[in-house]
């Protein structure tokens, strides 16, 4: 159990101190001096400390005072602001969405205007994480994350399938020829800390296991490693979702098509027990139709390139 000391007398005592004046603290909490001065004092008696010197013209900070601000000053601050994003989101002017890095800057990013303009009046914060799911920090409504099967004990809706394949700028093929798996022995191969498919397993799928590239490059995210690739340092497993455009346009190319590619589905996760939230269900739907249409999109690739 916590070894509280009175709260008024804590809110008190801050205001005081922080305008180093009796008379400012009671103007701030709309109360009298001699509550300000009663309070501070009866908190000073529960710790058994003076907080203040006291002389006939002004008060100052005993340094056991200013010790006490330093620590209580940032613990009502951030009281502060989680009650006020409790209410934010009771109200239901903030929706709050954790999602991956990448993901987010290059597919949901250009996507999410469409739903604001639905939802006018909404304020959206989008926060980016790979870490596990967890909503008792209260710090997102909703959590996209990439996998093999739905989140265990949470309300978790398949909204899109990834493939994973190989892409590179189309000057490596014409400066170093790469149309088999063999032809990876020639090229450097770009890893990332966050990858779905690592080179290894792929090579596996590809049954060549043994296969050993010109060279290893490593990032710490997929959006450097897919950087890299388009300036044309080496070959990289992507989501092919993630780089539709580019393959259209002719920026980037799958080299070896569809071969080996790995699947794992986009989920939008959620408390299995969810407050009474609409917004969940609005933009579950929503979610819902852009993961068809990126589908279809990339089924039209797929088609149009023969693969």
């Amino acid at each position: 159990m916590r070894k509280l000391p009175p709260l008024n007398a804590i809110r008190a005592f801050e205001a005081a101190a922080r305008h180093v004046s009796f008379t400012k603290a009671a103007h701030e909490l709309l109360v009298t001096h001699g509550t300000i001065s009663k309070q501070v004092a009866i908190l000073e008696s529960w710790l058994g400390l003076d907080l203040f010197n006291r002389n006939k013209s002004q008060v100052t900070l005993t340094p056991a005072g200013k010790e006490f601000l330093s620590s209580i000053t940032p613990a009502l601050d951030r009281i502060a602001v989680s009650a006020s994003q409790l209410l934010d989101r009771s109200s239901g002017n903030i929706f709050q969405i954790s999602a991956p890095p990448t993901f987010t800057l290059r597919w949901l990013i250009p996507r999410i205007s469409s739903f604001q303009k639905k939802m006018s009046h909404l304020e959206i914060k989008l926060t980016t994480s790979i870490e596990a799911v967890d909503f008792r920090s209260g710090q997102y409504d909703v959590a996209i994350r990439g996998s093999s099967n739905a989140l265990p004990n949470h309300v978790s809706i398949p909204f899109m399938t990834e493939t994973i394949v190989p892409v590179c700028h189309p000057d490596l093929i014409e400066k170093n020829h790469l149309h088999q798996v063999a032809d990876l022995a020639k090229h450097t191969l770009i890893s990332y800390d966050t990858e779905p498919l690592a080179w290894k397993d792929w090579l596996q799928d590809a049954k060549a296991s043994h296969l050993k590239p010109a060279n290893l490059l490593q990032f710490e995210q997929m959006y450097f490693a897919l950087q890299a690739a388009a300036e044309g340092l080496g070959i990289v497993l992507v989501p092919l979702f993630l780089v539709a455009d580019e393959v259209i346009s002719g920026k980037l190319i799958l080299p070896l098509g569809l071969l080996a590619a790995r699947t794992r589905r986009y989920y939008l996760n959620a408390p299995l027990v969810i407050p009474e939230n609409p917004l969940i269900e609005k933009f579950t739907e929503w979610l819902a139709q852009e993961g068809r249409d990126t589908e279809k999109s990339i089924d039209d690739l797929c088609m149009n390139m023969n693969f």
